[in-house]
């Protein structure tokens, strides 16, 4: 057997998700790419994949050989191009994630600019409110917003967001402007349950003239029981309802972005804003990394991070 054809191959199915579409990818009858497959399978004497009503799914050792394949071939392809005395050119696809909103509002710009940039690549998006294991469903790149906890991940900064509260101006100029957040117990309240729960926010409290050992002023913490007119799962939604003068609504800062500067929104309790939270650009820690994620990184960041200084 060809190990390195099979390996090929077995990649291939991974991201096609049959057989079928996998021989359809690199141009195989089904019976070669079932054969190789079979063959592998049977050298490693381990199943890589397992078959549900409607494709195929990786195993367990099948997801930790598939990570070992792409990381072997990718450097393989980079050695055979260094030999050639070649500059490595991007190509192949670009598989990278991003949250919902952020990734129409900044990160698809981004990536439209890239592939005028190098021809040879094609990119797929997967747009989700979650965190995704890049390994797992191979992905190059993320976008997290949130403290990343240690991870074999690299992470680049790209700058911060904040969570807010805002409210339309006819809403407040009938309900009046909350000072304090115990002010939300007489509030209608639009909960976005993302990320945070649907009947109590939490907010970092006024600083006290108490002082920690580092000097820095004491903001105790408060967690405020709210009463929800209005439950949603999406940002757009709870905008769209705040605009509509339904109640306050708490959401990211670039998630209300538009409707601020449009005057549609007007944030409110912004002294209780918790501390800003980070935005960083991940991808997996490979040995020799590939161009098309470096090149892609190296147009990326200065965007998005002069994006995320207007948030």
């Amino acid at each position: 057997m060809d190990r390195l054809a099979a390996i090929r191959i077995f990649v291939a199915i991974a991201d096609a998700g049959t057989l079928s579409a996998a021989g359809e990818r690199l141009g195989m009858p089904l019976t070669t790419v079932s054969r190789h497959l079979k063959v592998l399978e049977e050298s490693l004497n381990t199943r890589l994949l397992t078959r549900t009503t409607r494709r195929l799914a990786l195993t367990e050792p099948g997801r930790t050989y598939l990570e070992t394949c792409r990381r072997v071939l990718g450097d393989l392809d980079m050695a055979e191009r260094h030999l050639a005395g070649e500059k490595a050119e991007p190509h192949g696809q670009l598989a990278l994630t991003a949250p919902i909103l952020f990734g129409r509002l900044h990160v698809r710009p981004v990536v439209s600019a890239y592939l005028d940039a190098y021809p040879h690549v094609t990119a797929r998006m997967l747009l989700v409110n979650r965190v995704v294991n890049l390994v797992e469903e191979g992905m190059d790149l993320g976008i997290r917003i949130g403290h990343l906890p240690d991870s074999a991940m690299r992470a680049t900064t790209l700058g911060t967001v904040r969570l807010i509260c805002c409210a339309s101006p006819a809403y407040l100029e009938t309900a009046g402007v909350p000072p304090e957040p115990r002010a939300l117990l007489g509030h209608s309240c639009i909960t976005f349950t993302s990320f945070s729960e649907p009947d109590r926010w939490g907010f970092p409290g006024r600083a006290t003239p108490e002082k920690s050992r580092e000097g820095q002023e004491k903001r105790r913490a408060q967690s405020i029981p709210v009463q929800p007119r209005l439950i949603v799962n999406t940002a757009e939604t709870a905008i769209d309802a705040a605009k509509a003068g339904l109640g306050i609504v708490r959401v990211l800062s670039y998630q209300a972005q538009g409707a601020l500067k449009d005057g549609s929104l007007r944030r409110v309790l912004e002294e209780y804003e918790p501390e800003p939270i980070p935005v960083s650009l991940v991808h997996r820690e490979d040995r020799l990394p590939q161009a098309k994620v470096q090149s892609f990184s190296e147009l990326a960041v200065p965007l998005l991070r002069k994006a995320l200084k207007t948030l």
